[in-house]
């Protein structure tokens, strides 16, 4: 099977689909609007890709580079493909397209209280099951922390604030910080 990235910008022909994955894979508290996605793809360091299997669509990663560090902002695969590998594939291919830059991703917190606890234990397995580990460090953006998993070494707090200082402004980066989880 092979796996193949696309760009996408305000014009492609997958942005429909893509905005209906968006939406129905995360949480509204979640997703930054699909305006600024789109807009900022264009960006030295921003890459939007539509994801392919054999030539078929089946999801879309979002991913933001600055110097030696890639943060995986989005990944998803539709509903009706998951299960069959194509995230792991997708994430196996994205790793090699940076390769050699230290990347991460955010993932809901651990919290066994959440109604989604199965579902967030499951994702964190997938991730680990990719080769990538848990970082200690959290993530806050807007009102949601996060946790951090990676690989290829740990991520400054003050290399992620200017990451995305750098991708949202300045206004906008005050809504976002990085720490050491304390676990």
């Amino acid at each position: 099977m092979k796996i193949s990235l696309k760009r996408v910008n305000i014009f492609s022909e997958d942005v429909e689909r893509i905005k209906k994955l968006y939406c129905t894979a995360f949480p509204d508290d979640e997703r930054a609007p699909m305006f600024m996605l789109l807009r900022r793809s264009g960006r030295k360091g921003v890459d939007f890709w539509s994801l392919y299997a054999d030539g078929e669509w089946f999801g879309f990663a979002y991913a933001i580079t600055e110097d030696d560090l890639t943060y995986l902002f989005y990944l998803a695969v539709s509903e009706e493909k998951r299960g069959r590998g194509l995230g792991s594939k997708a994430l196996s291919v994205l790793k090699m397209k940076y390769y050699g830059n230290r990347f991460f991703l955010a993932l809901e917190q651990l919290d066994e209280t959440a109604e989604n606890y199965p579902e967030r234990l499951k994702r964190r397995q997938f991730y680990i099951n990719n080769g990538l580990a848990p970082l200690d460090r959290t993530i806050k953006e807007g009102n949601v922390i996060y946790d951090v998993m990676g690989t290829g070494g740990n991520v400054g707090p003050h290399e992620y604030i200017r990451m995305m200082k750098n991708y949202l402004g300045f206004p906008f980066s005050r809504i976002v910080s990085m720490n050491n989880s304390g676990k």
